[in-house]
């Protein structure tokens, strides 16, 4: 099912009670106002109040959470899912724990484990600050620059993917875990999600095989003009050897880009 189709049928299902939502919070044991007890939202509801600050979001990554214990939302008599105003503060600092201090599930359940038994509380905070960071240079220009540490099922969550296909992926080379642990970061996110978008279109991981070939050479070619700067003293040069490689990059990726809008005006006229 589509995200935009599982959020309709979602919209269309039996609102709970209020009752029903101070039971489920009184549950979770997080009290529930008695103004929020009666705002519940759908789970596209939900997915439009946490797409401004995290974009990433989608409806599996919602359900996937729920699937771990993460928040527990109201069912009506049909089983429909209801989310309270302390649903959605849950998610949210889910969301926060692994964007901003990379925590994995399992310290993030800890912590929310705490909250049920009254030891913390949520932060009812509006839009967080951003932080000033140093614009992105080379390829985190390109692509973002934001970490984060995330499990294999967490992956395969996020992606779409199922494990056989995560699996040819790391045979071919196009993703692989973190060295030292089974976490990935947001390179193979990306590889992963985009290589799920292909699919759709019929492009298969074999098909992907002359895209980490072309990356490993200009690697390669990066690394051997690099190379005569790497040799001298630590300090200056090796500052002046990272401004090269973002440089090199940044210009191999828009000749590509270039060669690649090249050939496929030569494919439309054609």
């Amino acid at each position: 099912m589509s995200g935009g189709s599982g959020a309709a049928a979602e919209s269309m299902r039996p609102s709970v009670s209020a009752g029903d939502a101070r039971s489920a919070a009184g549950r979770r044991g997080t009290p529930a106002r008695a103004g929020d007890a009666a705002k519940t939202l759908n789970i596209g509801e939900v997915l439009d109040r946490l797409r401004a600050e995290y974009p990433d979001i989608t409806l599996s990554k919602i359900r996937y959470l729920e699937s771990e214990g993460l928040v527990e939302p109201a069912r009506t008599s049909a089983n429909y899912r209801k989310y309270s105003l302390d649903d959605v503060l849950r998610l949210r600092h889910v969301l926060h724990a692994q964007r901003e201090r990379y925590l994995p599930l399992r310290v993030i359940k800890e912590e929310l484990a705490a909250l049920d038994r009254g030891e913390t509380q949520l932060p009812r905070t509006g839009p967080r600050a951003v932080p000033d960071r140093p614009a992105g240079r080379g390829l985190d220009s390109l692509l973002g620059a934001e970490r984060i540490r995330i499990s294999r099922r967490e992956l395969l969550a996020a992606s779409g993917l199922d494990d056989d296909v995560l699996a040819e992926l790391e045979s071919n080379g196009l993703v692989g875990p973190i060295a030292g642990g089974g976490y990935y970061d947001a390179d193979a996110l990306l590889v992963a999600r985009t290589v799920a978008l292909l699919a759709a279109h019929g492009v298969q991981v074999r098909h992907l095989r002359a895209a980490r070939a072309a990356a490993d050479r200009e690697a390669g070619l990066i690394e051997a003009a690099v190379a005569p700067l790497r040799s001298g003293r630590l300090g200056e040069t090796d500052g002046r050897a990272a401004e090269t490689v973002d440089e090199l990059a940044t210009l191999l990726v828009r000749m590509h880009a270039a060669l690649l809008r090249t050939r496929l005006a030569a494919v439309r006229s054609g």
